[in-house]
């Protein structure tokens, strides 16, 4: 990621954070960097540097959420207690410490939907959690902030989230809300070398209704390459399908705005944001809802 500034910021803050921490720099790979930079050090401990504006007040209960599933036994990774008193505050910037988890093939869908089936029958942690009531609101922060949109997007954009939250408003509320892991998407979830799978990223957990895990799978075959039949995988294994739910057509279309709001927050410095956002927000206005979408720079 040479050139990158987003990766650039993120290696300074790594080798900062290692020296004050008696641990090595030398050596650590960049995992990823988008709403934080994951890096990996060689003794097997992950660095992640948060770029969220609001990651101080939200990444205490994340933190609290993982040592609670791991009390019992659920297969979430752990963090690196062991390191400090987490999270600490390196000039601004929120850091977390985790054990990495060694990745050996790709999980798939079947196996996302009875780790999330598990997850839901979980009670309600005893952990200040927020509630997930307005799933475009950072969205709409963003296009508020962003130095990059011109401004006819962004009156679009801001009519268009105003009339999605009003249908979500409405569909929501009928079952009673469960713990979300916020961002359920295949790529986090990790398969060990001993053929386990353990669900990683929790920046999202929330309560709420289920449906907003769920929507991720079914979003993934609109806009990222997963299949029919790993969506019907995902179904049978969850024990449900989501697409006989009512409010599934609104729940996509809010998955949709959901999804160009971490390129809003970084165009103004990735090169790869500022073109996918791009091609996102072109899909939208022009009501094409099988344009393909890309999480990394296509070859």
């Amino acid at each position: 990621m040479r050139g990158n500034p987003l990766a650039e910021r993120a290696w300074v803050t790594l080798r900062d954070i290692c020296d004050d921490y008696g641990m090595r720099a030398d050596g650590a790979e960049l995992l990823r960097v988008r709403s934080n930079a994951v890096f990996k050090l060689r003794n097997q401990i992950v660095v992640r540097i948060a770029t969220a504006p609001d990651a101080l007040t939200r990444l205490p209960a994340v933190l609290a959420v993982a040592r609670w599933l791991g009390e019992r036994g659920f297969p979430a990774v752990r963090p690196a207690d062991e390191i400090s008193k987490q999270p600490v505050v390196h000039e601004g910037r929120v850091v977390t410490f985790w054990h990495y988890v060694p990745a050996s093939g790709r999980p798939t869908t079947n196996e996302l939907g009875k780790i999330l089936r598990r997850l839901h029958r979980l009670p309600v942690p005893p952990v200040k959690l927020k509630r997930f009531r307005d799933p475009l609101g950072e969205v709409r922060d963003a296009v508020l902030r962003s130095e990059v949109l011109p401004a006819r997007r962004q009156v679009w954009l801001t009519d268009r989230i105003d009339e999605l939250t009003e249908l979500w408003t409405g569909m929501t509320g009928e079952e009673p809300p469960v713990l979300l892991h916020g961002d359920a998407w295949i790529d986090n979830l990790l398969r060990r070398s001993d053929g386990r799978v353990v669900l990683c990223d929790w920046d999202g957990v929330a309560v709420g209704p289920r449906q907003w895990d769920l929507i991720h799978t079914y979003h993934g075959q609109r806009r990222f390459g997963l299949t029919r039949g790993d969506v019907d995988a995902f179904a049978a294994s969850y024990g449900s399908d989501l697409r006989a739910w009512p409010g599934y057509g609104t729940l996509m279309e809010v998955r949709d705005m959901y999804a160009i709001g971490i390129h809003i927050r970084n165009a103004a410095s990735d090169p790869f944001s500022y073109r996918e956002l791009s091609r996102r927000l072109d899909s939208l206005i022009r009501g094409d809802g099988h344009a393909r979408w890309y999480m990394a720079e296509p070859a």
